[in-house]
This record gives C-alpha cells, structure tokens and sequence, in this order.
C-alpha cells in the first residue's frame, strides 16, 4: 500500500485520481441530465499519414473522445504500478520518469485495443449528420429516467441512415413520469431537448396538443 503513495508512483497516482475525478464527474452530470462525453463528442480529422496515420491507428475519432482519454488514463496508471510492483519485489522501485517510458508504451498498444472494442459496442456512433427536426415523429427508447417535466432524461433512437443517437428528452406537459424502457413517440423539442409522449399514444390526439415547454 506504501507504494501506492510513493514518490516513484506519483504520475501513476495522478492518472488514477483523474480517471476517478471524470468518472464520478460524468456520472453526476448524466444524473443532471448533461453529458460531458456528448459535450467533447468524437475528433474529426482526415487524413492517413504522418500524425494522423498514427491518431487513426490509436482509433482517435472512433470513439467519444472522454472515453478514450479514460481508457489512456487507466491503462497508463495500472500499466504503471504494476512495473513498480515488480521493480520493487525484485530490487526498487524505479524512479518515476524511467517507470513512466515502459507503462506509456504497453498502455498505448491496449487503448487501441479496448478502444475498438469500445467502438463495436457504443451503437450511437453516428456515420451521418442529421437535421434533429427528422426526429421528431419517430420512437424512441428510455435509457435515462424515469422522464418527466423536471430535469431531462435520455431516449435512444434510431435515424433514417440505421445509426443510433441518445438525445436529452423531457415528458410532454400533463403526462407521466416514463420508466426506463418506455417506447415513447417524439412529439416535438425545445432546443436540443426532445418532447416525448408514450408510443402507443394516439397520433392524431397528439397534433391537436401543443407539447412545447413554456418559456
């Protein structure tokens, strides 16, 4: 445990307590009904030489960008002590720049990796930029809930192209609160917040209802 705290570990420490400080960041905004994940979105570049063959091969841009900079985070600080772990049962503990070189280059080959595999399972990655408006009218899934008038939640859906989005959503006025797994029909939106009412609603009742929130 003493090693944990060792000044021979400190970058690795470090790593770990702002992996531990995004996470729990994160997953209060998500309660709050903000996402900082969705807020750095994923970096658009082009191009397969040079620097950019090499972020290409890192995945750079096939992921959300906070998760990969978690999943640097964590391989590099678990990379980290596990090397001074060894080092010191077999001799010492290496000093901290030396130790950093080697966790550094095995943490890079698996955030690759894992971020691939990442990628296969996140199904909200879009290919195609979409007009939100196109969403309006098609159903959706509760993911983040339950919704109602307060905070907003989240919904999936699925746009013309086949691709997944999560969308920040409220219930429409007078309606109540939707559980996680609701199929809900979304009827309007203020902003980038999405007007939902259950999906078995009658369409026709919902044209002669405005959902807009109230200013």
């Amino acid at each position: 445990m003493a090693l944990l705290f060792a000044p021979e570990c400190a970058p690795f420490a470090i790593a770990a307590a702002v992996l531990a400080g995004l996470t729990a960041i994160e997953m209060l905004a998500t309660v709050m009904g903000f996402s900082i994940m969705e807020f750095l979105g994923k970096p658009d570049f082009h191009g397969h030489d040079g620097f950019s063959g090499y972020l290409s091969w890192l995945n750079v841009g096939g992921v959300p960008l906070l998760i990969l900079i978690m999943l640097a985070l964590g391989f590099f600080a678990m990379t980290g002590f596990a090397i001074q772990a060894v080092a010191n049962a077999f001799w010492a503990p290496l000093p901290a720049a030396v130790a950093a070189i080697p966790a550094i280059l095995v943490a890079v080959p698996m955030v690759r990796a894992s971020s691939r595999t990442v990628a296969r399972l996140v199904p909200h990655d879009e290919t195609y930029a979409v007009d939100l408006d196109t969403l309006i009218g098609r159903t959706a899934e509760v993911s983040l809930g339950p919704l109602d008038q307060g905070l907003p939640g989240r919904v999936r859906v699925k746009d013309q192209h086949g691709n997944w989005h999560v969308l920040r959503a409220k219930a429409a006025r007078d309606q109540e609160p939707l559980k996680v797994g609701t199929e809900v029909l979304l009827v309007d939106r203020t902003a980038d917040v999405f007007i939902a009412i259950p999906a078995l609603a009658d369409p026709a009742a919902a044209d002669n209802q405005s959902f807009r929130e109230q200013p």
